[in-house]
């Protein structure tokens, strides 16, 4: 996760589901079957972007045949703009770790005696 950006990973992965329809109306169990993630983490992080104004939630309209309505997120214009940024400061974040893994391999240099 990129330092700074307030937004855990499993945020991460919820605004990136949101983000490869973002005009469409997504319901609950269609975000947790694509990203994997649980009710229990689910639902409080679209409460919490709700409540930060990232993302629009309604209602879904008309009466289902047997089932309750469910609720459906989209994420608001802000949420668009703040959602591109973190996922793109995430993959650059990610870039950034990667080459510092590599760099801080020691390089193996031959041993005296080494061979023998």
């Amino acid at each position: 996760m990129p330092r700074g950006s307030g937004f855990s990973a499993q945020t991460l992965l919820v605004l990136a589901a949101l983000l490869a329809q973002p005009t469409d109306w997504r319901h609950g169990y269609d975000l947790a079957k694509q990203t994997g993630l649980k009710s229990g983490t689910l639902y409080p992080i679209l409460v919490r972007l709700s409540d930060r104004g990232l993302m629009e939630a309604r209602w879904e309209e008309g009466r289902p045949a047997g089932r309750p309505p469910r609720h459906l997120y989209r994420l608001s214009s802000e949420g668009l703009a703040q959602a591109k940024a973190a996922l793109d400061g995430a993959a650059l974040e990610g870039t950034r770790q990667a080459g510092q893994r590599q760099r801080a391999t020691p390089r193996r240099r031959g041993l005296a005696g080494e061979g023998l």
